[in-house]
């Protein structure tokens, strides 16, 4: 995996501080773009989902350069997800929203290079996660 890591850790590091509202706004995005998605969380505690997707994007961006732990955590965030009735399918819009919601925080600092960088960090976050819960990435169309 040869992410471009410096470019994901400067551009992470600009929405830390308001880390919270990028959260609330991911959430925002997915559901008015994917209304489909709504019902997934529908006895979810919003909160503390929120709490759980910060810390695994400060997981991930923390573990880039140690991609053995990264590894191993994403397939276990993968199986975990399971458990949720997350499918294939929803890889994509979770993606589509977060690559969203980085470009509404970064502004003027959202470039295409950083938008490539994050867009294959989300695949090769999606491929580990699907296998960790024992879909192919066949099974998923990013």
């Amino acid at each position: 995996m040869s992410l471009k890591v410096e470019l994901l850790e400067q551009s992470f590091e600009q929405v830390k501080p308001q880390a919270d509202e990028f959260i609330s706004s991911f959430y925002d995005n997915l559901f008015a773009d994917y209304p489909e998605a709504q019902p997934l969380f529908a006895n979810t505690h919003m909160t503390k989902q929120k709490k759980m997707l910060l810390s695994a994007l400060v997981m991930v961006v923390e573990n880039l350069r140690e991609p053995d732990v990264l590894s191993e955590s994403l397939k276990g965030l993968g199986a975990r997800h399971i458990k949720y009735g997350t499918l294939p399918e929803h890889y994509p819009l979770v993606g589509n929203s977060l690559i969203k919601t980085f470009g509404q925080y970064l502004e003027a600092n959202w470039t295409e290079e950083i938008q490539q960088a994050w867009v294959e960090a989300y695949g090769a976050i999606t491929t580990l996660m699907l296998e960790g819960a024992e879909y192919t990435p066949e099974e998923v169309a990013l």
